[in-house]
């Protein structure tokens, strides 16, 4: 069994932080490994890189849900906190897709599925799944299907 490349590199990432002394970078590198490593445990699979993306990923969504919870309780040395995480877990991401890019993804989706109503949206999304993962907010993803099939 082989450890995924993304695995790898945020392992290498951790040494380098702990040789650097950067306690706060490597917390968060230690809480995205921690959590890689449950999801490995709990389903007690050796997880690949599309799998490592989707971790990271809930990881970014959650960042940003307390990043907006924060805000709006005027705590700025928790948002601050929380983007510095948010910093560095996108660190290890692929390139965001623009948003020309996402859109001809979904329209090619919906052309290839034939969509055209609330029942084909889970079908569009499994198709654009693999190529959005880690490069594109899901939620903003999800809205654009709605609005491409006219939901």
């Amino acid at each position: 069994m082989s450890q995924s490349d993304l695995k790898q590199q945020i392992s290498d990432d951790m040494k380098t932080a702990m040789r650097a002394k950067d306690k706060a970078r490597l917390g968060v590198i230690r809480l995205a490994l921690a959590a890689i490593k449950q999801r490995e445990v709990d389903e007690r699979i050796q997880l690949d890189d599309a799998q490592v993306l989707a971790v990271l990923d809930k990881m970014i969504k959650q960042r940003r849900d307390s990043i907006g919870q924060f805000d709006q309780a005027g705590r700025q040395d928790l948002v601050d906190k929380e983007r510095f995480e948010l910093g560095v877990i996108q660190h290890y991401l692929p390139t965001a897709l623009s948003e020309a890019e996402l859109d001809a993804l979904i329209q090619e989706a919906v052309k290839a599925i034939g969509a055209c109503s609330m029942k084909d949206m889970g079908k569009v999304m499994a198709k654009l799944k693999p190529n959005v993962q880690g490069r594109a907010d899901m939620g903003q993803v999800s809205q654009k299907i709605k609005a491409a099939i006219g939901v």
